[in-house]
């Protein structure tokens, strides 16, 4: 018996909908890369991508356990001296929701040259609204 290969041409897309409402972004951000990497699919392939499309709403709202409200830091590096900016969750989520889960989705994609590409299939949206109504998003599995 032969292993099935698919081509990037034969792989049938879908376009997700996720609701980050009250989610806690750890586990939502594991569910979101397995999809965007194609893991959930039989025909998962390492060296093709072959995953699907996600659109979340509401990033605003998404929670995190513990004191990590209060304590996670991000942090972002400009190259020059004295250029180290840091934020807390609190202020993150304030200022800019979606580079939380965009931020937590991309550390779990693999270090190669598809991450990029898969990240490009991911939507986030900080608000109830998205403008990917055209795709036909369907609600995330469970």
């Amino acid at each position: 018996m032969k292993t099935y290969l698919p081509k990037a041409n034969e792989i049938e897309r879908k376009c997700y909908l996720v609701d980050a409402k009250d989610q806690i972004l750890g586990r939502l951000a594991v569910r979101i890369a397995t999809v965007l990497m194609g893991k959930d699919e039989p025909f998962y392939t390492p060296h093709i991508e072959c995953g699907d499309q996600v659109v979340v709403i509401n990033a605003k709202q998404i929670r995190v356990t513990g004191r990590k409200f209060k304590e996670k830091i991000y942090q972002h590096y400009t190259g020059y001296p004295g250029g180290r900016h840091t934020a807390t969750f609190e202020q993150m989520q304030a200022k800019n929701p979606e580079l939380i889960i965009s931020e937590a989705v991309r550390r779990m994609l693999p270090k190669n040259r598809l991450a990029d590409k898969m990240l490009k299939r991911l939507r986030i949206y900080a608000g109830a609204e998205h403008r990917q109504a055209a795709q036909k998003p369907v609600p995330f599995p469970a």
